[in-house]
């Protein structure tokens, strides 16, 4: 059943993106009145579909897509004199009909953040040049020789920082030497640090370490020793055992230091100031025996309504952000500072989209902002066959004010294509490899 679930929102959400996607190709193509001659839903075989005009919208037998199809858009297709084919349009023209698909799909991916922002916008309360909290004895920031107390002033050369500049640098700079200055005890230190690769949280830079915010319960299991104590969700941690709790670790280190024994635990609920006492409970997760009271734990957030105009912002700044992600993830690919392991194909955006469905109408539109963002970019590289691509062999024809040989575009689209297929396998590959068991 949930198998099912999953085919169906991944449908639905990919579905929505082809639809965008090519309808940016298929409304300029308009535009500038290149006739076209099919949209399809998929590639390969027809299976059905209507005809309106003089173009053919269908449904392919692939559903791994799709495309617009116009006149005299491939090389060697013969044009004639044909004033409505792709190819006897204006370069600047055909730019633009292949920058578009692409460009709707970044709008569209700011339009449902903003419009999610304008009903909720989880508002949490970082502020710039954070505080450090929290230090994994491990990791790489600790061994760098940053402490807890110590307040970032500047990282990779970001100043004045919030905790979403830092983590964008720290993601980033996988294995990779960054310098970030921080303020102690009133002197300003330069520390030279290298994230590490983690592979557990997905291929990506990891430094150890937690900024300092307020902790509330996020979740409280029921029957668990938290519920028994009438600790209830939204509770706000404010010391355990006297030990003050800025990170979700510290509370976790608290109640593993007990061993069970009861811990004291002060927090605020609406404001006012409680207390109550908690014994942990031995479990076994993931094949460790933890002590465990039952909450799960989060930064406490403010739920608000932006403005249109907020939302836009906040909108606008989120995906930036998102959008520099993916291209410094790309480049530490390139670089092989990365691995290409953490790429997500249909497989795992299927689970994901049936996860994120059956969460709520939120958290789907908000996957959909970010594979809708993602669909952009990727079509925006320069490769051969996808719009990147395209566009690049275009720029370079209105350099040179001359066509590319016949020859060279055709063995330009077969490397583009034998180039694509071997992504498509890999992140087939890849995915499969994290949804079944191993060995």
């Amino acid at each position: 059943m949930v198998f099912l679930q999953n085919v169906w929102w991944y449908l639905v959400l990919i579905g929505v993106m082809i639809l965008i996607h090519e309808l940016g190709h298929y409304w300029a193509a308009r535009f500038f009145d290149v006739r076209i001659e099919a949209f399809s839903f998929g590639f390969g075989p027809r299976l059905f579909g209507f005809r309106r005009g003089e173009t053919d919208f269908r449904f392919s037998a692939i559903l791994f897509g799709g495309y617009v199809k116009m006149a005299g858009e491939q090389p060697g297709e013969e044009i004639g004199d044909d004033p409505r084919a792709f190819l006897s349009k204006p370069r600047w023209q055909r730019v633009i009909i292949a920058a578009a698909g692409p460009l709707i799909n970044i709008v569209l991916a700011i339009a449902l953040l903003a419009g999610l922002f304008m009903y909720s916008f989880p508002k949490l309360p970082t502020k710039h040049s954070p505080m450090i909290a929290y230090l994994s004895p491990d990791g790489a920031a600790a061994k760098a020789g940053i402490k807890e107390g110590d307040q970032i002033l500047e990282i990779d050369g970001k100043v004045d920082p919030d905790w979403d500049d830092v983590q964008i640098k720290e993601i980033a700079a996988a294995s990779k030497t960054i310098q970030v200055v921080v303020r102690r005890n009133g002197e300003r230190l330069t520390i030279p640090v290298t994230p590490v690769l983690d592979e557990k949280r997905g291929g990506i830079g990891w430094l150890g370490w937690m900024e300092e915010a307020d902790i509330e319960i996020a979740a409280v299991s029921p029957g668990k020793p938290a519920e028994q104590a009438g600790l209830k969700r939204g509770d706000i941690f404010v010391d355990v055992n006297g030990t003050k709790i800025r990170s979700t670790h510290k509370v976790n280190e608290a109640i593993r230091a007990a061993e069970g024994k009861p811990v004291t635990i002060n927090y605020l609920r609406d404001g006012k100031p409680l207390s109550t006492t908690v014994a942990a409970l031995k479990e076994t997760v993931e094949g460790q025996e933890r002590w465990m009271i039952g909450i799960a734990l989060e930064p406490h957030v403010i739920m608000t309504q932006l403005s249109m105009v907020g939302a836009v912002r906040e909108s606008v700044k989120q995906n930036m952000n998102n959008a520099t992600l993916i291209y410094k993830f790309l480049e530490g690919i390139a670089e092989r500072r990365m691995s290409p392991k953490s790429l997500e194909g249909p497989i795992r955006i299927a689970q994901l989209s049936g996860d994120a469905a059956r969460a709520g109408a939120g958290p789907f539109f908000g996957l959909m902002a970010m594979v809708s963002l993602n669909l952009a970019i990727f079509n925006l590289l320069p490769i051969p066959i996808l719009d990147g691509g395209v566009i690049l062999m275009l720029l370079v024809e209105m350099i040179m004010r001359r066509d590319l040989s016949m020859r060279v575009k055709e063995a330009v689209v077969r490397v583009g294509f034998v180039f694509l297929m071997v992504i498509v396998v890999f992140v087939l590959y890849n995915d499969l490899s994290k949804v079944l068991p191993a060995g």
